[in-house]
């Protein structure tokens, strides 16, 4: 604890890099250099106690380039705390919605930062020594190292999940607007094919630079010039003299197939990295509703119930109860 009071300064304002409903977030550097980020859990806060929980049990066991790395955890009297690295280029989101610092972003590094989301997810997914669903992919958790490289934080609404049980269903509905999948906002369903919306709707973000929200609905425009075809129009000015017109049409093509509002339509995230990373595969077209959709697009005899809620975030919304 004395480690961590002395690498922030004694937790100084000064040292504050973020906030949210679990605490605060503080830039440290321990005594041999090192610079950490700390997340301090609010002391009042019993959702956070369970992020924290939940966090520590996830992250700790997985290792991968694109995802934040975890160094420890402080528990003292009733302080919790989280250290990870840190990494000095803040969030996604600091850069694609601001109208200065997108420029900053090249064509190359914004390609480059869906494959590395993509790759993340796909360890997640498939490839660690565990299944998880992550639940809350957005740009604000999606940190950027020192050469841009992206990495996806925040595993406080992580959720394990067996290859039987494909689908889970909660009661209470807890994300962020925009990036949350149909069935999991209208029922509270959610499987892989939720993190692959969130996918697609990211995906779109960085290649217009606009944010998916409000009155200006992106997935809904990115359909609307699908149709017309027009998708080109989509793009952000800001790397209009830079871009490849066939890479910008193949990815904006996969963010389409990830954010099919049948769930079964999606793309797994193993052909999503497979059809970034190829020119030369012939995309299937995607659907923007399908008929499926009424039974939500599952199989009702898998479904796993997940009573434990563990996360306050931007939004939270109540389902179905009784399925």
């Amino acid at each position: 604890m004395d480690t961590i009071a002395q690498a922030t300064d004694n937790f100084s304002i000064t040292n504050v890099v973020g906030q949210g409903g679990f605490g605060i977030v503080y830039k440290g550097k321990l005594p041999y250099g090192q610079e950490i980020a700390v997340k301090r859990l609010s002391g009042n806060s019993s959702q956070g106690l369970k992020e924290f929980v939940n966090e520590v049990t996830l992250i700790a066991k997985l290792q991968h380039r694109n995802l934040v790395r975890l160094l420890g955890c402080c528990i003292h009297d009733n302080e919790r705390m989280l250290i990870y690295e840190f990494l000095t280029n803040k969030s996604l989101n600091f850069f694609i919605f601001d109208a200065e610092k997108r420029t900053t972003l090249s064509w190359r590094t914004r390609l480059d930062i869906v494959t590395g989301i993509a790759r993340g997810l796909l360890y997640l997914h498939h490839d660690s020594r565990f299944n998880i669903i992550h639940r809350d992919l957005k740009a604000a958790n999606v940190l950027l190292d020192e050469d841009m490289n992206p990495k996806i934080s925040d595993f406080g609404t992580a959720r394990l999940f067996e290859r039987e049980h494909a689908v889970l269903c909660t009661e209470t509905v807890i994300g962020t607007r925009g990036y949350m999948s149909p069935e999991y906002v209208q029922e509270g369903k959610f499987s892989v094919k939720s993190d692959v919306y969130s996918f697609g709707v990211l995906l779109l973000e960085i290649m217009s630079g606009q944010r998916n929200q409000g009155n200006q609905n992106l997935v809904t425009d990115a359909w609307k010039l699908w149709e017309e075809q027009s998708i080109l129009k989509l793009l952000d000015e800001a790397v209009e003299s830079t871009v490849v017109a066939s890479e910008l049409s193949r990815f904006i093509h996969v963010g389409l197939l990830c954010v099919q509002e049948c769930p079964d339509d999606r793309p797994s995230m193993s052909s999503v990295f497979m059809m970034l990373s190829s020119d030369n595969l012939v995309l299937p077209t995607p659907r923007k509703s399908s008929a499926s959709r009424s039974i939500g697009g599952f199989i009702a005899d898998h479904h796993f119930y997940d009573s434990d809620i563990i996360s306050v975030d931007q939004l939270t919304i109540t389902g179905t109860e009784g399925r």
